[in-house]
């Protein structure tokens, strides 16, 4: 590995930083990009290129662009007011101010929330949530586990992993924790078992109720579900598919847990991505979009009557509730509302994913999906058996649109966006060109017609 003539700041990457799911061979490659600054939609690297940001920089956090002068004001002033402040037995009044804004906006009666510092921990508090409501109960006091997908994503720390599927991250921490179990997911292009996607829905909610009778529903803590699905690209369940999986979870006294890390927050052009099948959580886990990415943190949000049961959350962290990310995520949401980027979001999201329809006729191009601001592409060689593009070929058009000029994501057989909140419809026209040449090329080098 010749390291003789890469910059300096890359060489202390290499020397110094543990990059997350990348190996040392793709640094020097020039992936991951190392960042120096942004400014509204646009991210620029160390060497000065600057790059169309329709990925809200790979984790889908920067929902509201770069340097937005509102938010870092508001966190500027919060330091400078009261910079830190624990949780355990006080409080700083700004937690309390978004913990009471959260309950305005969450569906239904989710009404009591509790922070951590990424959506990991907003997950491994949902999970807390749902094992000590049934505890002080009383009815279901040995109810433990938790029922997660296939190619399910809901974290990486030791609790959240074991309710993971994809990115390769659980296998290398077995056996974990334990507890955990995983059923089908509601997949509509590569479906499971190869079945017709009319049979899916059914399907998958009809394998929840026999997987909680299998395990004992008296042991069944709770069933967690992203409403749309990282896992190979913005996976939109079936219409009927929550509505359904509400019934079974009511039937059996297992608390649904919606995990909208991802989809929290104007995602999906609604506050909250549940709200398009009108179905209520009664534990909802978010991050991201929350605070934009400009400061990290996570919630974890339950009903009143998952509140009322507690007499006590025996959860504690030195961060949680930090008054500076509050104050971010306070000012992303008013940012929000007085933008009124729901409503833009969504009509932009319609308009994004009309103009991706015409990509379908591409000869490697399989599926076109996608709700709101979050969208993708899913590549095959053959569009009757569905079988993926060689390994390697969506890595490679994800690296020839960042040559171009357009940061996407690699999402196992697709290609992923999810553009700011800000995005104007000039900026998806440059995404959905680009990537248009980019497949030409793509399927003529591969000799698929």
């Amino acid at each position: 590995m010749d390291i003789s003539n890469i910059d300096p700041v890359t060489r202390e990457a290499l020397d110094h930083f543990v990059f997350p799911l990348v190996s040392k061979s793709d640094v020097l490659g020039g992936d991951p990009v190392i960042f120096k600054s942004g400014k509204g939609m646009h991210i620029t690297d160390i060497s000065g290129n600057s790059y169309l940001d329709m990925l809200s920089t790979n984790t889908r956090a920067s929902s509201l662009g770069f340097a937005n002068e509102y938010v870092a004001k508001a966190v500027y002033d919060q330091m400078m007011e009261l910079h830190y402040a624990g949780t355990f037995a006080h409080v700083a009044d700004v937690t309390v101010r978004l913990a009471a804004k959260i309950a305005e906006l969450a569906p239904g009666d989710l009404t009591a929330t509790t922070f951590g510092g990424s959506g990991s921990e907003a997950n491994e508090n949902s999970f807390k949530f749902a094992r000590e409501y049934h505890v002080h109960k009383g009815d279901k006091p040995r109810a433990r586990k938790i029922i997660s997908r296939w190619d399910a994503y809901h974290g990486a720390t030791m609790g959240s992993i074991g309710a993971t599927d994809i990115l390769g991250t659980r296998p290398i921490s077995e056996p974990g924790v334990p507890g955990h179990r995983r059923i089908p997911a509601p997949f509509l292009y590569r479906t499971p078992f190869n079945m017709d996607p009319s049979e899916v829905c059914d399907f998958c909610v009809d394998y929840l109720e026999q997987e909680i009778l299998h395990e004992d529903p008296s042991l069944i803590a709770a069933f967690i579900a992203e409403p749309v699905m990282q896992g190979d690209g913005a996976q939109v369940p079936p219409d009927d598919y929550f509505k359904k999986v509400r019934a079974i979870c009511d039937k059996y006294d297992v608390l649904l847990i919606a995990d909208e890390v991802i989809t929290g927050f104007g995602r999906t052009g609604k506050w909250f991505a549940m709200e398009h099948w009108g179905v209520q959580a009664d534990v909802m886990s978010t991050a991201k979009a929350i605070s934009g990415g400009y400061v990290p943190l996570g919630a974890s949000t339950v009903t009143q009557k998952i509140a009322d049961v507690l007499p006590i959350f025996s959860h504690l962290q030195t961060y949680q509730g930090h008054p500076a990310a509050c104050a971010a995520s306070l000012a992303t949401i008013n940012y929000i509302e007085q933008h009124d980027l729901i409503t833009k979001g969504a009509e932009n999201g319609t308009y994004f994913l009309d103009k991706l329809q015409r990509l379908r006729d591409l000869p490697i191009v399989g599926d076109v999906r996608g709700l709101g601001m979050w969208t993708c592409v899913d590549f095959t060689r053959d569009k009757k058996t569905k079988q993926p593009l060689e390994e390697g070929s969506v890595k490679r058009m994800v690296r020839r649109c960042l040559e171009q000029g357009v940061l996407l994501g690699e999402e196992g057989t697709a290609i992923e966006m999810s553009p700011p909140y800000i995005a104007s419809r000039d900026e998806l026209d440059k995404c959905v060109d680009t990537l248009e040449k980019v497949i030409i090329a793509e399927a003529k080098e591969q000799g698929i017609k």
